[in-house]
């Protein structure tokens, strides 16, 4: 068996291809042949050594395949169960304390850029039937992290949510917030990937580099008013028009910072004149995933796929998701 390593010091260069062996799952464990993997915002962090890890780690948050072997006393799956792992898998439900959020795959533990692990049950729930280990594959940091952004809203039917940009939280947010009958105003500088955004299902488009105030914009296609929902991923570069964007008593999900940390400023007056609801999402609970797959399920929701990569070529999808030409997930197929 093989697996991605991340030497030291941290750096694309140093994504080894190594062998890996996978032990046998030990009582409440389960051993997975792993197909697919895919990237994330953090990841690119981790493999360019932002975030700290130990020598060797095996990059890699979110991984799906099929389950080859269960260990003593496992009864909620069975070799062949199609399955999706779980950002944190110490996070069962309800409220839960940072200190306890220390067992994420892919940094500090040992993630999913391998061809087989062995994990406990709490580090996996089925994948949504009907789709493809790829498909599966995006869902547990994009796809939990943009349900619970919206389930925290909560999000109802007739509100209007603002999204930013076309990476997976962004997309995972239009679709949820599709399937719930809200409105959609959607954001990039692009104008291929605003079209993209309308094939998707994107009630308006602006493109915020031909329109610095685009704060404004979208208080003007929402009569005035502002949109319930923003799904803030852009960070302190975006933020100051995310909230010129919400309505009074609106809720804004502040997700990443994608845009970039040299500047870190949340603009007062608008926030307390506006009684604005900020809050932080740090993916969510195995029961937001649980529930995600349902919903999935349930609106025959399909992940949008930008590209696919070989397990080898680790570094060359990294470099892909640096340029931000992706428009959706970036898949590793393993």
């Amino acid at each position: 068996m093989k697996a991605i390593r991340l030497r030291h010091p941290a750096g694309y260069d140093n994504l080894r291809l190594e062998e890996w062996t996978a032990p046998a799952p030990g009582p409440g464990e389960i051993r997975v042949r792993l197909h697919a993997a895919s990237l994330n915002f953090r990841d690119m962090l981790v493999a360019k050594g932002f975030f700290p890890t130990v020598d060797g780690i095996v990059p890699l948050s979110d991984g799906a395949g099929e389950v080859i072997a269960v260990g003593e006393g496992v009864s909620e799956f069975a070799p062949g169960d199609a399955v999706v792992s779980t950002f944190h898998p110490t996070w069962r439900d309800g409220h839960v304390e940072r200190a306890e959020l220390n067992a994420s795959p892919g940094g500090p533990a040992d993630g999913f850029a391998a061809q087989e692990v062995t994990r406990p049950v709490a580090s996996f729930t089925l994948a949504p039937a009907g789709l493809s280990h790829a498909e599966a594959a995006t869902l547990t940091c994009a796809g939990v992290t943009a349900w619970r952004a919206l389930a925290n809203g909560p999000i109802r039917p007739g509100q209007t949510v603002l999204v930013e940009g076309t990476g997976g939280v962004s997309l995972f947010a239009l679709q949820f917030a599709k399937a719930a009958g809200a409105t959609v105003i959607a954001t990039s500088s692009s104008a291929d990937k605003l079209a993209r955004l309308a094939q998707l299902g994107a009630d308006h488009v602006v493109n915020y580099r031909k329109t610095e105030k685009w704060g404004e914009a979208v208080l003007a296609l929402t009569g005035g008013l502002g949109v319930e929902h923003v799904i803030e991923v852009g960070g302190p570069h975006s933020l100051p028009q995310s909230l010129v964007a919400a309505r009074t008593g609106g809720h804004v999900a502040i997700i990443g910072a994608a845009g970039g940390f040299d500047i870190d400023t949340i603009p007062f007056a608008i926030t307390q004149a506006k009684r604005l609801r900020l809050q932080g999402v740090t993916v969510g609970s195995r029961r937001d995933q649980t529930d995600m797959v349902r919903a999935i399920e349930a609106n025959g929701i399909r992940p949008v796929i930008d590209s696919r990569f070989p397990l080898e070529r680790l570094a060359d999808a990294f470099r892909h998701l640096e340029s931000g030409a992706h428009f959706g997930k970036i898949v590793i197929d393993i």
